[in-house]
């Protein structure tokens, strides 16, 4: 009895979706299912590629609903089609499974305890971005969508994608390009493409959304300098590629503080890791940073590869080393296709309330759902989490070992991606 009480208890958070959202009749038992649902993958999170379990939960929900998935696409992708009764576009709904190298810090009752390996290193397992949330919603809007088939339009993909927090392998193709790559929608063009995220920065009962580039492209960088081993009592008789990485690093930035206009063109360069030498006194031959460019246009991003790559080499010269610089694009920009966002803004105010939904601004997080929105007029939204008596400031950001989204949020996400859902199915050539 307690446990059914917390789960409704949440919906009566937000007072505006069901009051506004008339079109839709949403049943308590799917609001508690999708509660639940989200409940079980936060316990159980997987890293990218590796979410056989999660693949395993929503393909058997999509058996049950009596659909026929496919799984395996790009390792642990699952997707299904639903056909309607009558004719009309058709429209593929994306969520994203994977969990993150996070070691959870919540304290809540269903936290996770799951321990793992990343990139060599023992690491606990978080759903730290939300990406239970993702699913969960999606879930339950295909049951939702299921129920109506008779009367429904037109026919719509459900896509639920692996590794968007990119490849678990450095260099390798993973998530929604591995998942395209492998002919996702090769027998399914869809006419549009619609996704949502859970984010900190907006209160429970808000939505985001903003027309064309709003999220940055982001590339991973590799910089590998091969300098002299030597003593570490004796510099001068090596050559020191911690010193060379150092300065590469500094001087890096002056690529964006004077050579790039930011004024028109936002451009992030950042290093997340540095590793070199085994030992106090050696000055070993390698070092190796890692990191992240973020971009929000493709030209401004070749030029910043192209003048990361000179700096690097140059000052490396200078010292008698060498320096090798690779870059993968994790994810191109994330735009809206402005003619979408403006027919279908009218449907998130029918869930939220138009004093709910707020223009967001250009956010240097990057997405691979835009690998889908290339290949079809994309959609992408946000759903606040931080509950209303928190300030904005105060809430943990998505990837923060103590994010606890508010759980209001997985009803209005499901009532705004199945509303604009039917009202894209309902009136195509609006």
């Amino acid at each position: 009895m307690l446990r059914c009480a917390l789960v409704m208890s949440c919906f009566l958070f937000l007072p505006h979706a069901s009051a506004l959202a008339q079109d839709l009749d949403i049943p308590p038992s799917l609001q508690a299912k999708v509660i639940e649902w989200r409940r079980d993958l936060h316990q159980h999170p997987e890293l990218g590629n590796h979410e056989t379990r999660t693949a395993q939960v929503v393909a058997d929900h999509l058996r049950s609903l009596g659909l026929e998935p496919r799984t395996g696409i790009a390792t642990t992708g699952v997707t299904a089609i639903l056909r309607g009764g009558n004719p009309g576009p058709r429209i593929a709904l994306r969520a994203d499974m994977d969990a993150l190298p996070v070691t959870e810090a919540t304290g809540l009752p269903f936290a996770s305890t799951v321990k793992s390996e990343y990139r060599g290193q023992p690491i606990g397992v978080m759903h730290a971005c939300g990406h239970d949330m993702h699913v969960a919603i999606l879930m339950g809007v295909a049951e939702a969508l299921v129920a109506m088939r008779d009367e429904l339009p037109g026919e719509v993909m459900f896509v639920f994608q692996p590794a968007e927090e990119g490849p678990p392998v450095a260099g390798e193709v993973a998530g929604a390009k591995r998942m395209l790559d492998e002919g996702v929608f090769d027998d399914f063009k869809p006419d549009a493409v619609l996704g949502l995220h859970v984010w900190s920065r907006l209160h429970a009962g808000q939505l985001g959304v903003r027309a064309g580039p709003f999220m940055a492209s982001a590339d991973e960088w590799t910089l590998k300098i091969t300098g002299k081993q030597t003593h570490g009592s004796q510099p001068w008789a090596g050559v020191d590629p911690i010193t060379v990485a150092a300065q590469i690093l500094l001087g890096a930035q002056s690529i964006i503080a004077r050579q790039v206009d930011i004024t028109a063109h936002p451009v992030v360069l950042t290093a997340g890791q540095l590793q070199a030498g085994t030992r106090f006194n050696i000055i070993p031959d390698e070092a190796t940073m890692v990191g992240t460019l973020r971009t929000f246009d493709m030209d401004v991003r070749s030029d910043v590869i192209e003048r990361f790559r000179n700096t690097a080499e140059h000052f490396a010269a200078a010292s008698g080393a060498r320096a090798e610089l690779q870059v993968a694009n994790n994810a191109p920009v994330t735009a809206n296709d402005p003619a979408l966002t403006a027919r279908l803004r009218p449907s998130l105010e029918k869930a939220a309330g138009a004093g709910n939904v707020v223009e967001v601004p250009r956010y240097t997080i990057a997405e691979d759902f835009s690998q889908f929105a290339n290949v079809a007029p994309g959609l992408y939204f946000f759903v606040g989490t931080t509950p209303r008596d928190m300030a904005l400031e105060d809430a943990p950001m998505n990837h923060s070992p103590l994010y606890a989204p508010d759980e209001s949020a997985l009803d209005l996400g499901l009532r705004a991606l199945l509303q604009a859902t039917l009202d894209f199915l309902r009136a195509p050539n609006d």
